[in-house]
Formats: structure tokens, C-alpha cells, sequence
């Protein structure tokens, strides 16, 4: 028999806001990620009776080789600071991969990171003006706001540099903006990585009111939202491909990097995403008709705090 239910603490009023308070957010974090490990996958038998998704406690502790009571007390914030075998144990047991082992040991180890102080410097502002010759890019903070850009940028992000545009938080667009579905094809994936990369920046600034309400706003306003979230997903900025989609040229697949600001991201929290076309000769022909056509209109200036001219004419290309 499961006693899960039995033996969880009270939750709060707010479970968005417990998910992200640095007393829960381990045990949450490993609810999360038991529930979706299937029985079977690990040598357990499965079926209809189960009561419960995924892992019970007690099976989780015997594959990981620990006790249920040790287990128990983890889960309910009892027990901090479990050793690297342990976590190392659980770890492999839940089949994490490497941005979910990290995240694991952040919420694990407890440790405080002063809150970031994202500002774009001189030298950033250089490399997206450069970029701005051919490439698109931009620069999100830990909340996943949009604080600078390159004009291809701001376009293929859906207008960033739009004077009605007052949001410019990605998670927002992404969940409480339609026309997100249109600008990203494979919305899914990218709302997936969007409730990851705010999982990662709550498990490391736990402090971070703005965060914290965020996170709840939007478990509040979107059940898909909340429903990636529950899931227990974690994503890292790392490098791939992705499909934008912009009135002007079509749906174009692009090579993208997220580089961490500076080498050590807690000290900023600022990402810097460069897309290029790689070996898409249609591709790189599109982006440079875009870009020749924004040299002609009023340019968008990239600081958020900077006066926004009217956007862009949206005319079909050559």
C-alpha cells in the first residue's frame, strides 16, 4: 500500500509558490520526478492497480539503496543536505540527465546566490550590434525577460521592438499570447524549455520575489502552464536548432547558441541566444532580405528602457 498521501505534509494555498520555497522544493522537485519514472522501466511490475503514478517511496528507496524513512524525511524537507552518493543514487534511479542532476544538487545543497543584477554592459552591446549585420540575437535575464536585442532579433522573437509591446517576458508570450504558436511551430518544445529554464532559476535564486510571483501568475493562468510544471522539467540554455516563424519570410529552421553571461551565469543571470541559418542557403538568403529591409525603415533600438519608433512595415519580400 502507498503512503504517499498519508505521510505528505499540508500544502499550501499556493503549490507554484511551495514548489519554489527552498524548505519544499527538494522533496517537490522528487515527487515530481518519481511520478514520472513507469514501473516497468526500472523491473517493477506494473498495471491497473497501482494507485499511484509512477514510483512509490518506498520503491524508490530500495533502488536507490536507502532507507524509507531517510527517503520519507527528504521528501518532506525533514532531511537537508543529503551527501553526493546519495543524490548521486537517486539520481540514476530516476534516470536525470545532466541539467536535471545539477538542478537536483542545487536545490540538495542550500546554498544562497545573492539575486542576479542583469545588466547589459558596453561589450554585449557591441557583440549584438555586430551580430545585427547578419545575425539574429538577444538577451534574456533569469525571468526569461527580454532585456536587449539586435533588430532581426526583435523581429523573429514576434516584435519585440513593438512601442505596443510593454511585456516582453518570454514565458508570458509563450502562454498568454496566440500569436506564440504562430511565431514558434514547435510550441511545445519551447514551452517546455521555457517552464525548465524558470525551474532551473528558482531552484537557484529561491529569493527572487518576481520569480516566485511569475511562476505562480502563470500555474494560475495556464493549466498547460501548470501541467509542464508539475512534471517536474528541467532545461538548460544549451545549443541546437529551432523554428521561427515571421510574416515576411516564412517558417525558417536555425542553428542557435545560448551563451551564459558572464562565464559564471550567477552573477548576471543574462543568456545571450544567437540564431544563425548554418548550411540553409534559403535561409540565409531570407534573413539577409529581412535585414536589408529593416535597414530601410526606422531602426529598433535595442536598450528595453530606450523610446521604441513605429514598428517595421509588414510588406512581402522579393
Amino acid at each position: 500500500m502507498d503512503t504517499t498521501a498519508a505521510a505528505r505534509p499540508a500544502e499550501t494555498a499556493d503549490p507554484a509558490a511551495r514548489s519554489v520555497d527552498p524548505r519544499h522544493a527538494l522533496g517537490e522537485f522528487l515527487r515530481a520526478r518519481r511520478g514520472r519514472v513507469a514501473p516497468e522501466r526500472v523491473g517493477l511490475a506494473g498495471g491497473g492497480r497501482r494507485r499511484v503514478r509512477g514510483l512509490r517511496r518506498e520503491e524508490l528507496a530500495q533502488l536507490a539503496g536507502i532507507s524509507v524513512d531517510y527517503y520519507v524525511r527528504l521528501e518532506q524537507g525533514r532531511s537537508t543536505q543529503p551527501s553526493i552518493e546519495v543524490l548521486d543514487a537517486l539520481a540514476r534511479t530516476l534516470g536525470l540527465g545532466e541539467a536535471e542532476r545539477r538542478h537536483l544538487t542545487t536545490l540538495a545543497c542550500g546554498r544562497r546566490v545573492p539575486l542576479p543584477t542583469p545588466r547589459v554592459g558596453p561589450v554585449l552591446r557591441r557583440m549584438l550590434d555586430a551580430l545585427g549585420e547578419a545575425l539574429p540575437a538577444f538577451v534574456t535575464d533569469h525571468r526569461l525577460d527580454v532585456v536587449a536585442w539586435n533588430p532581426l532579433g526583435a523581429e523573429l522573437l514576434g516584435g519585440a521592438g513593438d512601442p505596443d509591446r510593454r511585456d516582453r517576458n518570454q514565458a508570458r508570450f509563450l502562454f498568454q499570447d496566440a500569436a506564440a504558436r504562430t511565431v514558434h511551430p514547435d510550441w511545445p518544445a519551447r514551452a517546455a524549455e521555457a517552464v525548465g529554464q524558470l525551474r532551473v532559476a528558482s531552484g537557484t535564486w529561491p529569493d527572487d520575489a518576481g520569480l516566485t510571483a511569475l511562476i505562480s501568475e502563470l500555474c494560475a493562468d495556464s493549466a498547460e502552464f501548470r501541467r509542464i510544471w508539475d512534471s517536474g522539467e528541467v532545461v538548460m540554455c544549451a545549443a541546437g536548432r529551432k523554428r521561427l516563424h515571421h510574416p515576411l519570410t516564412g517558417t525558417l529552421t536555425l542553428e542557435f547558441e545560448a551563451l551564459h553571461v558572464p562565464a559564471a551565469p550567477g552573477e548576471t543571470g543574462l543568456v545571450l541566444h544567437a540564431f544563425s541559418p548554418g548550411e540553409d542557403a534559403g535561409a540565409a538568403e531570407a534573413l539577409a532580405r529581412l535585414a536589408a529591409l529593416l535597414r530601410t525603415a526606422a531602426p529598433v533600438p535595442t536598450p528595453v528602457s530606450a523610446p521604441v519608433p513605429a514598428p517595421v512595415p509588414r510588406r512581402p519580400l522579393p
